[in-house]
């Protein structure tokens, strides 16, 4: 799908290495683009566009997932335990040439749920986290992120970071999330909170999709309802 904007035609939805799951391998703030480094400067420069940001193409770990092992907001990153000191180098070099300021960390080895995208929501003020999530993690995510943080499910889920998408203007979550999940969300929040799905009814909404407060990008299988309540649900 496409949506034509000034004359202009921006592309919506995007495929990564063949997968509709972009939120799997990429990750977007305000005004960053996290994307694998393998990806086309074209497809990169497209998602880019379609969110408003910087596009920077880089690895964590060595592999390509970065939405399963990165989080962040305009505050800061947190990586996974296992991103290399050249990885976290080399976007602290492309994302501080923004000169936003933000902080770059990564979690402790001994942190057993180290998969940070999976395990954490967030925007530019609040963190919702995995009911289990160490003291210690909570206190960095704090640190870093510039959030307050709470713990809770989405969906019955304990890995609220594939199981919703939060922006600093809405939240959607998965289509199973309860009624006192999604009273929480909005009071924790301060933000309207909406269930749907992508990717033709996936309810994992942080694997396919990536949003901030001036665009979005879905995964490719998306369909046009789909995107319909996107938009509704992010005030688009």
């Amino acid at each position: 799908m496409t949506i034509r904007r000034s004359g202009k035609e921006t592309k919506r939805t995007f495929s990564i290495d063949g997968s509709a799951y972009i939120g799997v391998f990429a990750i977007a703030t305000e005004s960053v683009l996290l994307l694998p480094s393998h990806i086309s400067d074209n497809l990169a420069m497209e998602m880019g566009r379609a969110l408003k940001v910087k596009a920077v193409k880089t690895s964590v770990a060595e592999t390509s997932l970065i939405g399963c092992l990165a989080v962040g907001n305009s505050n800061g990153f947190i990586f996974s335990p296992y991103t290399l000191d050249s990885e976290l180098q080399q976007v602290d070099d492309l994302v501080g040439s923004e000169g936003s300021g933000e902080k770059i960390t990564r979690l402790p080895e001994r942190d057993r749920l180290n998969a940070v995208g999976n395990v954490i929501l967030a925007n530019d003020t609040v963190a919702l986290v995995h009911p289990r999530l160490s003291a210690k993690t909570v206190e960095l995510v704090v640190q870093t992120l510039d959030v307050k943080v709470y713990k809770g499910t989405i969906g019955g889920l304990n890995t609220v970071g594939m199981a919703a998408v939060a922006t600093n203007k809405g939240i959607l979550a998965h289509r199973n999330a309860s009624k006192v999940e999604l009273e929480f969300l909005e009071d924790i929040f301060e933000l309207p909170a909406e269930i749907g799905s992508v990717n033709f009814g996936v309810p994992l909404i942080g694997a396919a999709l990536l949003a901030n407060t001036k665009g979005y990008a879905a995964g490719s299988d998306t369909t046009g309802a789909e995107l319909g309540r996107i938009e509704d649900a992010l005030g688009f």
